[in-house]
């Protein structure tokens, strides 16, 4: 049994997806199919369920799972325990996507503070970003709308306001700001509950105060293009400030929602971790939402 293939089962299990798990890992999806095709010959046992549209753990496979995350949190046990002292730190950080210029300035707070320090970036999904911290794969992660998580601990950062993106056409988008009432005739493009439910949840809240109860368009699988089909076709969707900042579509229009929405963006660390390393990456988190607050001013 190799540490490699225990990586590929796990990237999969965690996405259902042997395309994802390759993406993720920075290999093909043939290299992560002959990896878990080897592990379930050396175990004599089917891990995954495959058919042409579902990848489902079997019996076998859902056993392996906390085992296989103990062997990986093992072994970065076993490479801190004989690292030299003075020699670069590695700091593994699970990210959210949408973090933007937030994430550009903590890395760049980081690089000044601890300049021995090297951030090795993750992007997962949210229960799979808690799963990596406790099990010690992923020192720490960003997470927005989770307060609580059992076994860790969840520490607020910043708030992210959200913006909304609309056809430039749109006699809203002439606004400084935008009363979503405005934008009750067209129709919302956002992601699946199941895919991000705060995100969900804090939108439609929103809709609610504003006194409507939004219509849903066609969900595209990537921002690019649900922006591409917004400046096209109509329809409205919600961003993140601080990735609105890297945004650019001459036929969408962003502009803040009027009274302003925002999404908290927390830290989960292990519960009751706080080695240095951790420490001063609470301290660049602050450092960070002061420096936006005092743009913002």
């Amino acid at each position: 049994m190799e540490i490699r293939q225990i990586e590929c089962f796990l990237a999969v299990s965690e996405s259902l997806s042997f395309r994802v798990a390759g993406e993720s890992l920075g290999i093909g999806q043939p290299a992560v199919s002959g990896q878990v095709a080897r592990l379930e010959r050396e175990l004599g046992q089917r891990l995954f369920e495959r058919t042409s549209r579902v990848v489902r753990l079997t019996p076998a496979g859902q056993r392996l799972v906390p085992e296989a995350r103990s062997i990986l949190a093992s072994v970065d046990r076993a490479r801190a325990a004989v690292a030299v002292p003075g020699e670069p730190v590695s700091l593994r950080l699970g990210s959210s996507t949408g973090l933007g210029q937030r994430l550009d300035l903590l890395l760049e707070t980081m690089n000044r503070t601890d300049p021995d320090v090297s951030v090795e970036l993750g992007t997962y999904a949210t229960t799979t970003r808690l799963d990596r911290v406790r099990s010690g794969q992923l020192d720490a992660a960003f997470v927005r709308g989770v307060e609580t998580a059992a076994g860790l601990d969840v520490i607020p950062v910043w708030d992210d306001p959200l913006l909304v993106a609309m056809p430039t056409t749109h006699p809203a988008a002439g606004e400084a700001s935008v009363d979503l009432a405005a934008l009750a005739s067209l129709p919302l493009w956002l992601v699946p509950r199941k895919a991000n439910a705060p995100l969900v949840d804090l939108v439609m809240s929103a809709c609610a105060a504003a006194g409507f109860e939004p219509t849903f368009g066609s969900r595209a699988s990537k921002l690019p293009e649900t922006l591409a089909s917004i400046g096209n076709g109509g329809g409205w969707t919600v961003v993140y400030a601080p990735h609105a900042q890297q945004l650019r579509h001459e036929r969408v229009a962003f502009r803040p929602v009027d009274p302003q929405v925002t999404m908290p963006t927390c830290v989960a660390l292990q519960q009751g971790s706080r080695s240095r390393l951790l420490t001063r990456l609470i301290a660049a988190c602050a450092e960070v939402r002061e420096r936006a607050d005092d743009q913002q001013s």
